[in-house]
């Protein structure tokens, strides 16, 4: 029998809350992006929380998929995806030898400020790294990072879009070829999160019962898209994110 976790109903809130968070972001409202991985981290400490949430970003990847599959482009992806799981094994390493909170903590609060700055850079002129060249290193590098972040952090969603940026891909082709990346990496990280002891019973029983509100989160994130301006939006959360990410850093 899956057993829950013993939780405050504070806690229940905050959990919720960033299960919908995730499928806010699967429905293409980005903004709310790195709030999820801050709810967990502070409910679950940084390190267990990261396998707790790949399963939950598994779902929200297949729904996702299943939205845009027709759009992706196969071609990109597979300069990506060879670069980006020898990114998954290394970061997976890094764990392995990195197993105190403490010294996590901080990483993993370094690791989301640089994807906050970057995230803002790419918002505040949008054309940034649109010159970058189409090449294979290049793709090699953003991939190995990809790889490395989204193991560590499950956060590598600002260095996919700034690949997809720099290549030039149509609004439809970026998001479904960001939903089938996102859905091979998460899957290809599962055994080594589970190696990890990251994933385990109360952990998949908790995934199990915070399915609605992800499904919740993708009818909202698409009521959003149309409702709130977006732009501003991301702006305040991504400020937000900030201020927590440094609090990740100095406890």
């Amino acid at each position: 029998m899956l057993l829950l976790p013993d939780l405050t109903p504070i806690q229940w809130l905050l959990v919720i809350t960033g299960a919908a968070g995730i499928g806010i972001t699967k429905a293409g409202f980005s903004g709310v992006g790195f709030v999820h991985l801050l709810i967990f981290a502070f409910v679950f400490g940084p390190r267990e929380s990261t396998g707790l949430i790949l399963p939950m970003l598994v779902v929200g990847d297949v729904l996702a998929v299943i939205a845009f599959r027709q759009h992706a482009r196969w071609d990109y992806m597979r300069h990506m995806l060879p670069p980006a799981c020898l990114g998954v094994i290394v970061g997976a390493l890094v764990m392995w030898r990195v197993t105190d909170d403490s010294l996590f903590r901080p990483l993993m609060g370094w690791i989301l400020m640089a994807l906050t700055v970057m995230q803002l850079a790419h918002m505040a002129r949008p054309q940034l790294f649109a010159g970058a060249p189409h090449s294979r290193p290049f793709a090699w590098a953003m991939g190995l990072l990809a790889g490395w972040t989204t193991m560590l952090a499950n956060g590598a969603g600002p260095i996919i879009t700034l690949f997809t940026l720099a290549i030039g891909l149509p609004k439809f082709e970026l998001v479904g070829t960001g939903a089938w990346f996102f859905l091979i990496m998460n899957a290809f990280k599962l055994p080594f999160s589970y190696a990890l002891g990251l994933i385990g019973g109360s952990s998949l029983a908790l995934n199990l019962v915070l399915i609605p509100p992800i499904v919740i989160g993708i009818v909202v994130g698409r009521w959003l898209t149309h409702a709130v301006p977006q732009r501003l939006f991301n702006a305040v959360l991504l400020v937000l994110t900030a201020v927590a990410a440094l609090r990740l850093v100095w406890g």
